[in-house]
């Protein structure tokens, strides 16, 4: 007797999935809030990050969280999101050590690895890309 699924036809990995999206998408959508408070400016330039890209690191979280929320251009929002935690691993908490009580990078690790997995499997069965037949596979 042969036991098993395919991820592509059970629902439990699909909801799974959602998620995880969604959960990402919502992390990145309330710390983009933040971002947008003129005073984070202040932050940046103390940790040697030019102020002007305040906007462009608020809008990317914002814009991103929504866009995995609903399940479009994951592939390419993950690759931006990874691109921003291994920032704040390397540039931010590596020398805070791993523990993440002590500031360190451990929670941003596990983010990444979520992100990783929302790269590897795209948007999933639960989307926009996937309810809209016409947006092409690319955006998925």
């Amino acid at each position: 007797m042969q036991v098993g699924t395919s991820y592509s036809s059970n629902k439990w990995h699909e909801i799974t999935h959602w998620g995880v999206r969604a959960s990402i998408g919502a992390i990145f959508l309330v710390h983009s809030l933040k971002k947008f408070d003129p005073s984070w400016q202040e932050w940046l330039i103390s940790i040697g990050i030019p102020p002007e890209l305040q906007l462009p690191i608020a809008l990317a979280e914002f814009i991103g969280g929504i866009l995995l929320i609903i399940g479009v251009l994951t592939r390419i929002t993950g690759i931006v999101f990874s691109v921003i935690l291994l920032g704040a691993i390397f540039h931010i908490r590596w020398d805070k050590g791993f523990f993440v009580s002590q500031g360190g990078w451990e929670w941003d690790l596990v983010m990444l690895a979520a992100v990783l997995s929302i790269i590897a499997v795209g948007a999933g069965k639960i989307s926009i890309v996937r309810i809209i037949k016409k947006i092409p596979k690319f955006l998925e």
